[in-house]
């Protein structure tokens, strides 16, 4: 396939990282809502830099080793200027927000611009809160600040002046997850409400830190921060030859390498190059400038300190008439599939299943494979309750799960001393379905039921993540949920699957056969259409299959949130393809796929995004949706998401993320669409619901 019919999947990232910059700048959204929004963009630019710059810095610096041409390194050169002309974008937006904020009587403000009682109040916070939390590194030539540096914290780079004696430089770890980053001080009158950053309290405690253990006349700071490459992992990515052949310094450069710095602007040039040559820097495409405050990820937590207007009105979660109605929750699922969409349904239907089958007489085992959870998780508890119960807990725990490693590895150990059989899947394929297997014991028989999901067992996530849950008992589909268990468990066996979509085993070859299907009707004359909704479409064979697909003429949508490779509605090559990508309040994170097999329409929800490493490397599920009510339910929902007109964008070879034109349409924000439709659902059968005398409802309130 020729790259100019791709977008390379960098520029597509950050195409949509501008989407969430686009969120932080439209006046419709309310106003802490865009600041929050500022800190999702930031956040998402720091894995930008530690994953996707990281690898294509590897790429080029193979590519010099080798002595060919790097067009890796034209492709870096092209992303980091963009992101630099989407950086000032982010610094006008910022500055927009905080004028923006005082009209609502909110004030972000430095110790320069405090009155002297609230400089007091703020010395006192320091000295009570903060100061026990603070321990300065003195930099000296002992000092390796590659190393020393965490990805995760902002920091303050400190220099000591004293007239007729070189300068001293100290470096001051913010401590975020101690501390609040934003501390609301006292107002000088009631109406206003004042917020203080953590940093800015640090620097007005500087002197209370060194003096009378330092001599200096003068003391400043400035905020600094660097990102490293977040999956140093050669093996995975390279030739075994190429990676042999490797010189060992490259390989030294590689681990040690800072993927970005970022400074302070404001910081004198000579505390930079301090900074630079402390950090043994010689590439300064790593290096760059930024507003006073980094880490800005934490303004995703930024707190309405106002009226309750100025952020979203909350959307309650709603309740489902099935569980509700049951005497519990297998009997719930025995009367048929049941469909959850999170956040618009309550999460806490599936912590309740985990919640009575760890002292259910019936169940017998429990298996479910964690990828993300909650800090707090009742998932775990509840495994660990079963475990206590004498129940045969299976839990396969993801090391590799990108910046939950931490976490995960917590969990493995508690659940571990708790007795559950914890598996660590495969050193080659990352597992990153989202199952749960309950069995039970049902007049003298095994009967097995089913979690099949596109997200992760995380209360909190499931409050902002839009995603799918089916629960079943039909034994087509648990059965083979079971094979995917003793895959996972029995790696070297090879399972065949006739309902599930399994990655690495079918998954690629039963796409490629649906789509196929859809060629094969629209020559025969019939009607044929695709709709792929994704989080990332980047796989060149899928993609070059849709491309086919539409020169046939099949009809084919595209609703990709992230990254996109493929170029829909290009002449002569995708005239039948029409993509869009949604962001809003919710992050959209379900895959779905739907295939209209001449109107006898087949329908999928999936943990696999279309990349070749959801595909071929990891470990992914994919379930057909037999009911037909709830295929329709998803194709109500598929449909309302095409005809948004105040969220989507348009996904073209431009990149340059214009709305959908609304037209003299009626507005159309398929998020509360779709709240509103799932709401009515939901209300429609709780009408006819019959309560089968039971004494309490499925799900506990």
């Amino acid at each position: 396939m020729k790259n100019d019919t791709l977008m390379a999947k960098e520029l597509s990232w950050i195409s949509f990282n501008e989407r969430v910059l686009q969120e932080a700048q439209d006046p419709t959204v309310p106003i802490i809502e865009r600041v929050r929004f500022l800190g999702i963009y930031s956040s998402n630019q720091d894995e930008f830099f530690k994953v996707k710059i990281a690898e294509l810095k590897r790429q080029v610096m193979i590519e010099e080793e080798s002595g060919k041409n790097s067009p890796a390194g034209a492709l870096l050169k092209k992303a980091l200027a963009r992101v630099k002309q989407l950086g000032k974008v982010f610094d006008r937006t910022y500055k927009e927000l905080m004028e923006e904020l005082t009209t609502h009587n909110i004030y972000l403000l430095d110790e320069n611009q405090i009155s002297q009682t609230q400089l007091e109040w703020v010395k006192n916070y320091f000295r009570t809160n903060v100061l026990k939390h603070i321990s300065p590194v003195i930099i000296n030539e002992n000092i390796d600040l590659v190393t020393f540096l965490k990805d995760k914290y902002p920091y303050l780079f400190i220099k000591m002046s004293k007239k007729n004696a070189p300068d001293q430089y100290a470096l001051i770890e913010i401590p975020t997850d101690i501390l609040p980053r934003f501390i609301q001080i006292p107002s000088d009158n009631r109406r206003d409400k004042v917020l203080m950053i953590l940093d800015n309290v640090i620097r007005i405690g500087l002197n209370r830190i060194f003096c009378g253990l330092f001599d200096y006349d003068e003391i400043c700071a400035y905020t600094v921060k660097m990102n490293r490459d977040a999956e140093y992992d050669l093996s995975a990515q390279l030739d075994r030859t190429l990676l042999e052949n490797m010189s060992h310094s490259l390989k030294q450069r590689l681990i040690a390498m800072p993927v970005r710095v970022a400074y302070d602007r404001e910081m004198p040039k000579a505390m930079v190059e301090q900074f630079i040559k402390q950090l043994h820097i010689k590439d300064m495409d790593s290096v760059m400038d930024g507003g006073r405050y980094h880490n800005f990820k934490d303004f995703i937590s930024f707190p309405n300190v106002g009226r309750e207007y100025l952020e979203h009105t909350r959307l309650p979660a709603l309740n489902s008439s099935r569980f509700d109605n049951a005497r519990n929750m297998f009997s719930a699922i025995a009367a048929g599939d049941i469909l959850l969409y999170y956040p618009y349904h309550s999460f806490r239907y599936f912590t309740e299943l985990l919640r009575q089958a760890s002292y259910d007489p019936a169940v017998r085992s429990i298996k479910i494979n964690i990828y993300r959870v909650a800090s707090n998780s009742r998932v775990i508890n509840s495994l660990i309750d079963a475990a206590n119960n004498g129940k045969n807990v299976t839990v396969v725990v993801e090391l590799k799960a990108r910046f939950d490693e931490e976490n995960n590895i917590r969990w493995a150990s508690r659940l571990t001393e708790a007795g559950v059989k914890v598996l660590f899947g495969m050193p080659s394929l990352k597992i990153h379905s989202k199952l749960c297997l309950i069995s039970r014991i049902e007049d003298n028989a095994i009967v097995r039921y089913a979690h099949i999901g596109t997200g992760n067992f995380n209360e909190k996530t499931a409050k902002i993540y839009t995603d799918f849950a089916l629960f079943t008992k039909n034994a087509d589909l648990t059965e083979e949920v079971e094979k995917v268990f003793d895959f996972i468990e029995y790696p070297y066996t090879r399972p065949k699957f006739n309902h599930l979509m399994v990655s690495p085993i079918n998954a690629r070859k039963k796409i490629y056969e649906l789509i196929d299907n859809e060629i094969k009707n629209v020559k025969a004359g019939l009607e044929a259409r695709i709709i792929l909704k994704v989080n990332n479409l980047v796989d060149k064979s899928l993609i070059e299959k849709l491309y086919e697909a539409s020169a046939a003429g099949v009809r084919i949508d595209i609703i990709v949130r992230g990254m996109c490779s493929l170029l829909p509605s290009v002449q002569g090559l995708s005239d039948n393809i029409k993509g869009i990508s949604i962001v809003d309040r919710f992050l959209e994170h379900p895959r779905i796929m739907y295939f209209h097999s001449n109107g006898d329409f087949r329908l999928y929800i999936s943990s696999a995004d279309w990349m070749t490493r959801n595909l071929d490397l990891r470990i992914e599920v994919g379930t057909p949706i037999y009911d037909p009510e709830l295929k329709k339910h998803i194709l109500n929902i598929l449909n309302i998401q095409l005809s948004d007109n105040m969220k989507a964008r348009i996904i073209n070879r431009e990149q340059d993320n214009k709305y959908v034109p609304r037209g003299n349409r009626k507005k159309v924000r398929s998020q509360i669409a779709i709240y509103d439709y799932v709401e009515s659902q939901e209300n429609a059968m709780a009408k006819t619901a019959v309560p089968d005398g039971c004494c309490e409802k499925g799900g506990s309130k």
